[in-house]
């Protein structure tokens, strides 16, 4: 094979990696192109999951590919390589968090409202009407809510976050994430009785 060929051919990508994150975040930081692709593939679902669950009228691998990249970039800035699962969940959470004050934002200039279209859920094919109803009603109602009282309440009673943890993930004192919490629980509930 000529010099030209041989720089051109394409490496077999890697499948799984046995490494630790803490192994592969060091290797990222040396340029190794194989560790992202391992971090990816390792963290991608939760990454996915977690953006779904906080967003779901928004494309989950979206916000997932744009977390990565943000992550990847920022990477020298991860303090403890193997909490890289935990961290890359903040990223997700701070997307979710610019796309809704930018929706929020493009909503008061008068270039969106929510429509009853979009606030239709993803349910399965399968699901009751009554099952489909239910979620519209929810996310209907999570939509009356503060990006920030949305993120809090789905991140404790959704994910199963502890308070402690959703607090550090939101960067917020303890006490703001409880009142948060607890007024996003009353505007659910006026929603579902009103």
């Amino acid at each position: 094979m000529s010099g030209a060929n041989q720089s051109a051919r394409v490496l077999p990508f890697r499948q799984t990696s046995t490494e630790s994150d803490a192994t592969l975040v060091a290797q990222v930081r040396e340029g190794k192109r194989h560790a992202q692709e391992a971090l990816f593939r390792r963290h991608a679902k939760l990454a996915m999951g977690l953006a779904y669950r906080l967003m779901p009228e928004e494309d989950p691998q979206d916000i997932a590919h744009d977390a990565f990249l943000n992550a990847f970039t920022r990477i020298v800035q991860l303090r403890n390589p193997e909490q890289f699962s935990t961290w890359l969940g903040g990223i997700v959470v701070f997307e979710v968090r610019r796309r809704l004050r930018r929706r929020r934002l493009l909503s008061r200039l008068g270039f969106g409202d929510a429509s009853d279209d979009e606030l239709e859920v993803r349910a399965a094919p399968s699901a009751s009407p009554e099952t489909k109803a239910a979620l519209t009603d929810l996310y209907r109602g999570l939509s009356t809510l503060s990006s920030e009282e949305r993120l809090a309440v789905l991140l404790y009673r959704v994910e199963g976050y502890e308070l402690t943890e959703v607090a550090s993930a939101l960067d917020l004192s303890l006490a703001t994430v409880k009142r948060r919490i607890t007024a996003a629980d009353q505007k659910l509930e006026e929603v579902r009785h009103g």
